[in-house]
């Protein structure tokens, strides 16, 4: 709960209530009080102990909280309700609706200066903004929340670290993205601050920037923590039903404290239905380790069970770029024309802004379907298109392999010249695998 009114705000409302209650100064400042007490309170010429807002608020039939804050506590807890439904909305994929929810909650816990909520619900508006790819606006969420949260440990300050770092990734700018999450993570490591569901969030979320930046070894090292932390959750969406429901039939009964413990829950029960974007991408992350490993019956499984998983969360953007490895592992698997359709599906849904490594990916890939079927000309304007658009993401391991396709395509077409040129670009942003130009890497979590 927040702090108390300044006294004359106090005072105001006290007068209120009362004229409300047909009540005379007397009769409120009785039997412990002077109506002159009363009469200076009211005019906010002093600041009342809370024994004396107590007594206040007994003669009042109003609680404490109402009479220090303007807000009683059943206000809070029907926000906190209407908050886990936003989130219900968002974690089943409908983030229209959970925007026009959070939206107006965040102007509800302002006016109130709630500002636990103020910051859920910012955090919500963040991550619908990274669903429906809006990633500017997205950052600016994530950051208000951040603020909001200035003074409260890093776990409760991770969701909003996280998301910042997301929105970053994804719009291309994969070292600072990184760079947020595994310095975030060295603190949490250090600091001992043993938070499962903190590391699990950001173990989750550096993968995806590890794997464009060719850095495949931490990506795999960090998929396996994730794993081994991720809760063992039957279905969160039906129990957090339940928990919803309960705190609707507490409030209704006038137990305050009860409904917000069911609402807890369920809005715990919700974030790991969140989590299972980050637990898809662990099983992106598997079946890219068997198709580099050859398994590649395996990484179809693996990675088909990622995009499905995608899919029905409405991540669209993150769907997309699962279906990249899909269909890089379907061509390996001699089934060209399904990963043709499925790579110009994922076009459809990436733009430069939004998602240029995996639209390159999915060029790069319709080049090499493309040599495949001897269509040099279609071949080659794929690999140009990708090679420009890596170029403005800064994805070095992916430059250097698409310059050697280029490279490798001109020469057999007879232009030694510009295939000299290409190689030469490629040399210049080759990488060792399995690094980046990071330190050392975050520590293993307390597992």
């Amino acid at each position: 709960m927040g702090t108390r009114d300044e006294p004359e705000v106090i005072g105001r409302r006290v007068q209120r209530m009362r004229v409300e209650r047909g009540l005379t100064q007397r009769q409120l400042a009785e039997p412990t009080y002077t109506p002159a007490y009363v009469s200076t309170l009211e005019a906010g010429r002093v600041r009342p102990s809370d024994e004396a807002l107590k007594h206040i608020a007994a003669r009042l039939g109003v609680d404490f909280e109402e009479l220090a804050t303007g807000r009683s506590a059943r206000l809070v807890t029907d926000l906190r309700l209407r908050l886990t439904e936003a989130q219900r909305a968002l974690a089943t994929g409908e983030a229209e609706e959970a925007t026009a929810q959070y939206t107006a909650l965040l102007a509800e816990s302002e006016e109130y200066g709630l500002v636990e909520e103020q910051a859920t619900a910012l955090l919500g508006l963040g991550e619908c903004a990274l669903a429906t790819g809006d990633l500017e606006l997205g950052r600016e969420h994530f950051e208000r929340a951040e603020a909001c949260l200035a003074d409260s440990p890093l776990p409760v300050r991770v969701p909003a670290l996280r998301g910042r770092a997301v929105a970053h990734y994804l719009a291309g700018e994969l070292r600072y993205a990184v760079y947020l999450l595994e310095s975030t993570l060295d603190e949490l490591n250090r600091s001992g601050l043993q938070d499962p569901d903190a590391l699990l969030l950001l173990y989750a979320s550096v993968i995806g920037p590890y794997m464009d930046m060719g850095a495949h070894a931490r990506a795999a090292q960090a998929a396996e923590f994730a794993l081994a932390l991720a809760p063992r959750v039957g279905d969160p969406a039906l129990v957090a039903r339940m928990h919803r429901s309960v705190a609707r039939t507490l409030l209704a009964e006038g137990r305050l404290a009860e409904a917000d413990a069911s609402l807890a829950k369920a809005a715990e029960l919700y974030r790991q239905l969140q989590l299972r974007t980050e637990l898809a991408n662990c099983h992106w992350m598997r079946g890219y380790v068997y198709a580099q490993n050859n398994q590649l019956e395996r990484a179809e499984d693996e990675l088909k069970q990622a995009h499905t998983m995608l899919a029905a969360q409405h991540a669209a953007l993150y769907s997309s770029q699962a279906a990249v490895e899909l269909a890089d592992v379907l061509r390996r698997r001699g089934k060209s024309e399904e990963a043709a359709e499925l790579l110009h599906g994922v076009l459809g849904d990436l733009s430069p802004e939004r998602g240029a490594v995996h639209s390159a990916g999915a060029h790069r890939l319709l080049g090499i379907i493309a040599e495949d079927a001897r269509d040099t000309e279609a071949a080659e304007e794929h690999y140009v298109r990708a090679l420009s658009l890596l170029e403005r993401a800064g994805a070095a391991g992916d430059l250097a392999d698409l310059c050697r396709l280029l490279g490798d395509l001109l020469r057999r077409t007879g232009r030694v010249e510009a295939a000299l040129d290409a190689y030469r670009t490629g040399l210049g942003h080759r990488t060792a695998p399995g690094t980046t130009t990071l330190g050392p890497a975050p520590a293993q979590p307390p597992l």
